[in-house]
Order: structure tokens, then C-alpha cells, then sequence
């Protein structure tokens, strides 16, 4: 845990805080605990919705933003410890401990409130982002330069592709030859989960967080990598905004042409889906760069962001024990808490689908009372 005071602000060194990021990391995980609580999944808009399989919803741009923005983070960080002469011991040291951490909590987020320690869900989101931070923050520790980082992205997302594209999956033959390409069941990110923890994941039958999909996962957190030593260079405002806006266009173009072969997929975390999302991250950071940092644009609009955006793992997790305690507590025999109120209260606002939009919002807005709280007294929970 650390504290300071002071809002965060820019400062002409490269190695401070940029308060754009805390922004775009406030609106991501405002987003996320958004989605992840619509009053009635079946109702929202589909916008609100994960992708069924292939294809792409703004839901889907959350948690590889997300990982975008840490990698960014990390390259900044970095920077400040190493101007302060910070042994290479101590940020190892450092680095377990947050990645032990995000494993621990990850495992109560899936457990909560009961823990059945026979069925527990090993992986997760929390988990997702512990093992994308450890092989960053190694790979930042061990080199700054750029090209071990391109190298390394490349490598993720074509490997990946490879893997899903020309590995025979045991039992079922080729991809694409003896079976569909991206079959729900037949690829070898979920044979590989059924094999390593069958009857601890999320649908089944398959992960959405499952261990080989960490790869092409870890190569979206190597574009904030990229993105951030981008940032961090002394160079006009002007030439780091066409930078981002024309890496982003590009990554954006890129995924689309792919994904004509190769479809978009956020279950798998599919390489056009690392192109895609990637670029549109990339896209939104330009966007926020320019608005706060070059235009200067702050104020009132920015700070619920950055209750959310400087405690962001924090309020993630209180927004996952809530969904989970709201949706075992009975009211009745047949119906949670949630099914309740949604259904008595706020189906009838309008529409079905803004009905289950003001819920999510009530949410948000309940989850931001904590966040809030440690904001104030300037409490910065580093998960």
C-alpha cells in the first residue's frame, strides 16, 4: 500500500506520472465493472456483451486496454525507480510480491463466498494480469531497448497463430482441414485447459483465461511497453500524437485484414484480436494524450476517472466480491438478489436493455463509494 498527496499531475520529466493514463485507466475499469454487471445479460445491448465466439464488441476492448495501459505504467515506473538508483533485488523482490498478490486475490474472486476448494477456478482475469505483469516487468527490468520488445511481439502473435492454425490438436487432427478453424471445443487452448484443470473452468469445457491464450496476452502488454517508451522519449507533442494515432490505425487495419483468415476472438485472444484491440487502445490513448496532456482539458470530468484509474485493481476486486455476494444472496427460494431487484425495479425503466443499463450504472456508482473513500485520504492500494 502507498500513500501520497496531491492530485496526479504532468511534469516535464519523462519519468513522472501522466495523468492522461490514470484517466484511460479509470474509464477501463469504470467499463469493465460496467459489462460485468448488466442487470440481465440476455437484455443488455449487445454492446454490453462479450462476443459470443468471433467477432467484436466495445466489451471486448476492456481487458486488453487494460493490459495496454500497465504495460505503459510499468515503462514509467520503471523509469522513476531506476532514477532513483532502485537495486535490481528490490524491484525483484517487488515484482514477486504484486504477482503473488494478484494470484491471491484472483483465486478469492473466484471462490467468494464459498470456496470449494475441489471445483475452484484456477484461472482468471487477476491471474491473467499477474503473469502478463511478471514477463513484462522482467522483460523492463532486463532491457530497455526497443527491439528485444518487437521481436518478442512478433513472435507471440505469429507463435500463437501457428499453434491455433497448423498444431494437430491430439484426437482431432489439423485445424481447418479435419475440423473447423476456432472450434469451440476442438482447439488447443481448450483440449490443453481440460487436460491441466478439468472441472475448474469457466465454461466448462474451456477458459477464457486459459494458459496458452497468456501469449498472445502478453503481447498486448508489449505494445504499452512499446506505446510507453514511445511517450517517455523527448520528442514534440505533435510528433508523439501522429505516432500513436498512425501505429494505431495501422494495428487497427492490420487485425481486420487478418481476421479474414484468422477471425477475431476474444475467448482465444486470437492474433487479429491482439491487432485489432491493440490499435484501437492505442487510439484511445492518443485521444486521451491529446485532451489532457497537450490541450490541457482537466477538471471536474476527470476526477471520478481517477478515483477509479489510481485504484484500479482495487475497485475491480470490491466490483467482483459485490457481484458475487449480490448474486447468492436468496430473497426467495428462486431468485438472487439481483435477479430480484432487476426484475421488480428496474425492467420496468423503459426498455428491457435500459433497464439493465441504469442497474449496471447504480453499480458502478455503488463500487465508486470505496474507491472514492481511499481517493480522499489519499490511499493508493498497489495490487
Amino acid at each position: 500500500m502507498s500513500s501520497a498527496t496531491g492530485t496526479p499531475f504532468l511534469n516535464t520529466r519523462p519519468n513522472t506520472r501522466l495523468l492522461s493514463i490514470d484517466v484511460l485507466r479509470g474509464l477501463t475499469v469504470a467499463f469493465m465493472i460496467l459489462v460485468n454487471n448488466n442487470g440481465n445479460n440476455d437484455l443488455a445491448y449487445r454492446a454490453l456483451n462479450h462476443s459470443l465466439w468471433n467477432g467484436f464488441t466495445p466489451t471486448d476492448l476492456v481487458f486488453p486496454t487494460f493490459l495496454f495501459i500497465m504495460g505503459i505504467s510499468m515503462v514509467l515506473s520503471f523509469s522513476a525507480h531506476r532514477a532513483k538508483a532502485t537495486s535490481n533485488i528490490v524491484m525483484l523482490t517487488s515484482i514477486g510480491r504484486r504477482f503473488a498478490l494478484l494470484i491471491f486475490f484472483g483465486l478469492v474472486v473466484n471462490g467468494f463466498p464459498y470456496f470449494h476448494l475441489d471445483t475452484l477456478r484456477i484461472y482468471g482475469v487477476l491471474q491473467r494480469i499477474a503473469v502478463c505483469y511478471l514477463l513484462a516487468a522482467l522483460l523492463q527490468l532486463v532491457t530497455d531497448r526497443i527491439a528485444p520488445r518487437v521481436v518478442l511481439f512478433f513472435a507471440a502473435v505469429i507463435g500463437y497463430w501457428v499453434l491455433l492454425r497448423f498444431v494437430p490438436v491430439p484426437g482431432h487432427g489439423i485445424p481447418g482441414r479435419d475440423f473447423p478453424l476456432l472450434d469451440h471445443d476442438i482447439n488447443l487452448v481448450a483440449w490443453l485447459d481440460r487436460h491441466i484443470f478439468p472441472h475448474r473452468l469457466f465454461e466448462k469445457t474451456r477458459d477464457p483465461e486459459g494458459l496458452l491464450s497468456d501469449i498472445p496476452a502478453f503481447a498486448s502488454t508489449i505494445l504499452g511497453l512499446l506505446a510507453g517508451a514511445w511517450i517517455k522519449q523527448a520528442r514534440p507533442a505533435g510528433q508523439k500524437l501522429m505516432g500513436l494515432f498512425g501505429a494505431g490505425i495501422a494495428l487497427a487495419v492490420a487485425g481486420l485484414l487478418w481476421s479474414e483468415s484468422f477471425p477475431i476472438n476474444k475467448k482465444l485472444w486470437t492474433s487479429s484480436y491482439v491487432l485489432y484491440a491493440g490499435g484501437l487502445s492505442i487510439l484511445l490513448l492518443a485521444v486521451a494524450y491529446y485532451l489532457i496532456e497537450v490541450r490541457q482539458l482537466r477538471g471536474r470530468w476527470t476526477y471520478p476517472l481517477l478515483v477509479f484509474g489510481t485504484n484500479a485493481i482495487t475497485a475491480y476486486v470490491i466490483s467482483e466480491l459485490l457481484s458475487s455476494a449480490v448474486a447468492v444472496f436468496k430473497v426467495n427460494q428462486t431468485q438472487s438478489f439481483q435477479v430480484y431487484v432487476y426484475s421488480h425495479y428496474f425492467i420496468h425503466l423503459g426498455t428491457p436493455a435500459i433497464g439493465s443499463l441504469i442497474y449496471s450504472l447504480l453499480f458502478v456508482a455503488v463500487c465508486y463509494v470505496p474507491a472514492w473513500l481511499l481517493y480522499r485520504k489519499r490511499i493508493f492500494i498497489k495490487l
